[in-house]
């Protein structure tokens, strides 16, 4: 997954860059080129890239919720009575 999204993004990268260098010549050609990259790029390669990122890991341990708030504020208070000492 790692390999086919750094393709896909240099893929991407190359197609924006043709579609200026397009523009220069053919203007409405050129945003066409750009245009079909900034769509692969949202709805492919964004989807797909937070897949692989998000994979094994869970909302819960990200979102604000009672027990973490307890967390954070049993950690907050060790590290300040550590620097006290």
């Amino acid at each position: 997954m790692k390999w086919i999204l750094r393709i896909l993004f240099f893929v991407i990268c190359i197609t924006i860059g043709v579609g200026y260098f397009i523009r220069q010549e053919d203007y409405s050609r050129g945003e066409t080129w750009i245009g079909i990259a900034v769509v692969i790029a949202f709805f492919v390669f964004m989807p797909l890239f937070l897949a692989h990122r998000w994979k094994g890991k869970r909302l819960k341990d990200y979102t604000l919720s009672p027990e973490n708030m307890e967390k954070m504020r049993e950690t907050l208070g060790e590290n300040s009575t550590r620097k006290k000492n």
